[in-house]
């Protein structure tokens, strides 16, 4: 009888392990996705609207200054802007895990 019980509450006390080893931890999960995909998708449309934003005022405030022959220079520096900006916030990533 006593084995059985011995049984039973090392069967309670691996279940109560795993659910507070396994699934506690798993269980903000789901919100901490929904949140990083939902800023992500809000920082690239913000991202992509100043970029386009930053490229018209160029095209546009600039007079004649990139026109005719230099008329890429404003793409060029509208994309080294960009790749500087992702940079910088690529070197902000500091956490690793949840």
């Amino acid at each position: 009888m006593a084995a059985k019980q011995g049984i039973g509450d090392l069967y309670d006390l691996v279940k109560a392990y795993g659910k507070q080893e396994l699934v506690e931890p798993v269980r903000p999960l789901p919100r901490w996705l929904a949140f990083g995909i939902a800023g992500s998708l809000l920082l690239m449309v913000g991202g992509i609207l100043l970029t386009l934003a930053m490229l018209r005022a160029l095209q546009t405030e600039t007079g004649t200054a990139f026109s005719g022959n230099l008329s890429w220079t404003p793409y060029l520096i509208t994309l080294v802007a960009l790749i500087v900006t992702i940079a910088l916030l690529g070197m902000r990533i500091k956490k690793r895990s949840l």
